[in-house]
């Protein structure tokens, strides 16, 4: 398919995905009562307001608290567009104004609003949040697919038809041979590295798990700076952004997080422009400035309207002034952020942030784009209209995107840019494939079925038990035991109690051979992971029963396998779930999710399934034959 060709039909499919999102939007939100909503856990009411502040940038934030059922779950999260309202009663209609969330704690939220002032409706009481439409993202995306489209003549024309076209890449730049070596990385992050440098148009760096391709990544930003002065970094979600500013920041780089400041973790704020804008020596003229611009407008407010003509002159004379000092106080801000733009050597924000007005006209010669196995191709396209080059780093052998339309998602929108491109130009590809996280049987599976063997176990991981007499993975078979898998009425989520039941005294058990003093002296950590979300409910339930975890709940997460991407714990505990007499896996059969849950391991991985149903699929039918071919494999008729 021609390139053009292809755009239009990932700018339909990107249509496909708004629509869904609307529509689940709208069936969870719009379409119901506000009962409805507090009960589905995307409206808070009512809430009382704890206190309001100005807060980084001059910002106007509130904290709320929610008067009642504390522990109900529900949807709102740090970077989410809310909507405050007030339901006070005489007035016609609902009073609401917009913001975004900083973060949530129990039953506390703290919230930036957009708009310079409180709503005066604030105090009328009968207070509540909903949950937005990111109506924003969709817009970001759907403009830069329209300007890829466009492109003639240009490097954004040039890039498109390397990665959809038929334009071949071009061969390396002189410049990477003065920056080798790269330091403290083993040989095939070095090979990266170097690939990376030579790149002219494009490279990947394919990291399966462990394998540190953050570390890599970083090395290869350090060494760019060094030749251009300035680089681009993006990833398509703020906490894999807010890891890379926290990294590069730790190696001494100038480095500036572009974002709204309540998307960012407390780690990297002082990072981010607003923060920065605070700190910059022409602040306090700033500051002066908007200070007397708004005594002046409090001044011209006092007029009201049924004053005489000397009192509306003078009101029209404050206000002229306020607004000549506003214009005074955008220009002087407008230099204080392209001073601090010009300053920084790696910009970091989102896919979808990297639109950013601040960044409005600015082009970079290269962009580094992390996660890239989780970004959306219309997204990525939005950092790419500002560069010369881009350099992928992610593992498409993860988890991938996650898209609310199954059809957009079957029709192609779920294959990534990173995947198109690594197919196209696998000469650029380099693979890590020493890994540093888990013990080699753990890792062995995975690197035979996803990564063609190649992965090596670091010998500081290599053969690493949690007791020499533990074995590194059991699996637990559930076939004949009658534990069949039900379905939330509700969330239509599967679960398993049976199988959670026998999972939390597994981990019991393992924790009282080991003993729950030495478990907490050597701070051994274990995740509890399961696909579906209900089974987590379930799980979580059982072990804030136990007394045997009770004492270690500082050391125990509990979670969907898609919280636990990027991340690892000493011990994992995963239950399937599936178990049925159609031997239908549902969307296990999305094997990537798999393999980000049996790779979080670093000394012992334990899985309860049902080898019956399981076994119907190719992938876990070759997986339980491994497992009994190594002996790590029990039947629950024999525990």
């Amino acid at each position: 398919m021609h390139s053009l060709d292809q755009l239009k039909h990932t700018y339909q499919l990107l249509q496909l995905e708004r629509q869904a999102d609307m529509e689940q939007y709208r069936q969870k939100v719009l379409l119901r009562s506000l009962h409805d909503r507090i009960k589905e856990g995307v409206t808070w009411y009512p809430v009382r307001l704890l206190r309001d502040y100005i807060g980084t940038g001059e910002r106007v934030m509130i904290e709320i608290e929610k008067i009642k059922s504390p522990d109900q779950p529900h949807a709102f999260q740090s970077g989410k567009v809310v909507s405050l309202f007030s339901q006070a009663s005489g007035k016609p209609e609902k009073q609401h104004v917009s913001g975004v969330i900083n973060y949530v704690q129990e039953n506390k939220m703290t919230i930036t609003l957009n708009g310079d002032d409180l709503p005066d409706w604030i105090d009328d009481g009968s207070l509540g949040v909903d949950v937005m439409f990111d109506e924003m993202t969709y817009r970001e995306m759907e403009y830069a697919l329209r300007k890829v489209m466009e492109a003639e003549d240009n490097r954004v024309a040039e890039l498109r038809e390397i990665f959809l076209g038929n334009r071949p890449v071009t061969s390396g730049r002189p410049e990477a041979h003065v920056l080798f070596p790269a330091t403290g990385l083993n040989s095939t992050q070095q090979e990266a590295v170097y690939k990376l440098l030579q790149a002219p148009d494009v490279a990947f760096i394919h990291g399966p798990p462990g394998t540190g391709k953050t570390t890599t990544l970083v090395e290869a930003i350090r060494l760019t700076v060094v030749v251009e002065r300035q680089v681009l970094v993006c990833a398509p979600s703020n906490a894999a952004v807010d890891l890379l500013v926290d990294k590069l920041s730790s190696i001494g780089l100038n480095t500036l997080r572009i974002g709204h400041p309540a998307r960012v973790t407390q780690q990297s704020l002082s990072k981010t422009l607003d923060a920065k804008i605070t700190e910059h020596p022409h602040f306090g003229e700033l500051r002066a400035l908007r200070r007397k611009m708004e005594m002046l407008r409090h001044q011209a407010n006092q007029f009201k309207r049924n004053y005489g003509h000397f009192e509306r002159e003078q009101r029209k004379m404050l206000r002229e002034e306020a607004k000549a000092m506003k214009g005074e106080a955008d220009t002087l801000e407008f230099y204080i952020i392209t001073d601090l733009i010009n300053q920084a050597e790696t910009i970091c924000c989102t896919l979808v942030g990297s639109s950013h007005p601040v960044l409005k006209g600015r082009k970079f010669k290269t962009v580094f784009i992390d996660e890239a196995g989780q970004a959306l191709e219309p997204a990525c396209w939005i950092p790419l209209l500002k560069s010369q080059r881009v350099i992928f780093a992610g593992d498409h052998c993860q988890l991938p995107p996650t898209i609310k339309s199954q059809e957009a998602a079957r029709q192609g929108l779920a294959k990534t840019l990173f995947e198109k491109g690594i197919e196209k130009c696998p000469s650029q590809t380099a693979m890590l494939q020493v890994q540093y996280r888990m013990h080699e049987m753990i890792m062995q599976f995975s690197s035979h079925f996803f990564y063609q063997d190649k992965l090596v176990a670091h010998e500081s991981v290599k053969h690493e038990r949690l007791r020499p007499y533990e074995q590194p993975i059991e699996f637990i078979d559930t076939a004949g035991s009658s534990y069949t898998e039900k379905q939330d009425p509700e969330t239509r989520s599967r679960f398993n109690e049976g199988e959670a039941d026998l999972l939390i005294k597994q981990v019991e058990r393992l924790i009282e051979s080991v003993g729950i003093t030495a478990w907490q002296e050597e701070k051994i950590t274990i995740g509890i992971i399961s696909p579906y979300s209900a089974q987590i409910d379930k799980i979580q339930w059982l072990a804030e029963r136990s007394e045997v975890l009770e004492p270690l709940h500082s050391l125990i997460s509990i979670n969907t396998v898609d919280a636990f991407q990027g991340q690892e714990r000493d011990v994992v505990a995963i239950s399937f779930v599936r178990s049925n007499e159609k031997c239908e896996v549902g969307f296990l059969a999305d094997i990537r999710r798999t393999n980000v849950a049996i790779t979080r391991a670093r000394k012992k991985l334990i899985m309860v399934g049902d080898s019956a149903t399981l076994g119907a699929h190719s992938f876990y039918s070759e997986f339980i034959e491994f497992l009994q071919g190594k002996g790590f494999y029990t039947s629950v008729f024999s525990l």
